[in-house]
């Protein structure tokens, strides 16, 4: 017992002078802040595409989640809002940096500085969501549609695509296709192609081998 008490006493008192010390405070903060983001943004890294599906309410931290995601659909009841100001906080796990890439800058300000709830429909028109459905039970059974179809598609072409697009978002035009070169001088060598072009010559659905 008496062999843990000096690591106790050293773990103690490094807490109290954290506390004590607003600089080491800060800093341990904003550790604890890029944890959260890393959390989001493994969403984000994820090879395979990512859908989210939205019933309900989707505020504050759950805007997070959904801008980090690929694709987005939402039933016509579900509501939204970038909350964080009216808890006098900077929203601060990537709302505010990919939100205005997928509603526009405009938009993206409005909703961050009032903090105002908008609908489903709403978050259609801006291109929040790609799709709105009536009910729960319909949008599961198309979400679940459109994932198998993207399921049966070359899983090189998918995962190709997806990580193109984010990573052609921070570059410029001819930086942006000067990296899709690359990336197909490669992946064209796969046997999908292959594959593609015998299934429409025999005129059946193709099988692509799993990664």
């Amino acid at each position: 017992m008496c062999r843990h008490r000096p690591q106790a006493l050293t773990s103690l008192t490094a807490d109290i002078h954290t506390r004590s010390d607003p600089g080491r405070s800060a800093e341990k903060s904003r550790r604890s802040i890029k944890l959260m983001q890393e959390a989001i943004t493994a969403i984000e890294e994820c090879r395979k595409p990512v859908i989210a599906a939205v019933h309900g309410a989707c505020v504050g931290g759950g805007i997070d989640i959904i801008t980090a995601c690929d694709i987005r659909y939402c039933t016509e009841d579900a509501y939204f809002s970038v909350k964080e100001v009216d808890l006098a906080i900077t929203a601060d796990l990537g709302t505010l940096q990919r939100l205005p890439g997928i509603v526009g800058h405009g938009n993206a300000m409005e909703l961050a500085l009032t903090a105002r709830t908008f609908s489903g429909s709403e978050a259609k028109a801006m291109g929040l969501v790609s799709r709105t459905f009536g009910s729960k039970a319909d949008m599961d059974q198309g979400v679940r549609a459109i994932a198998e179809g993207i399921g049966a598609k070359s899983p090189l072409a998918v995962i190709g695509t997806k990580r193109v697009i984010l990573t052609s978002r921070d570059m410029r035009l001819n930086e942006g296709l000067d990296y899709v070169a690359t990336w197909n001088s490669a992946m064209l060598l796969s046997n999908d192609l292959r594959e593609v072009a015998s299934a429409r010559t025999q005129k059946r659905k193709p099988s692509f081998s799993k990664l």
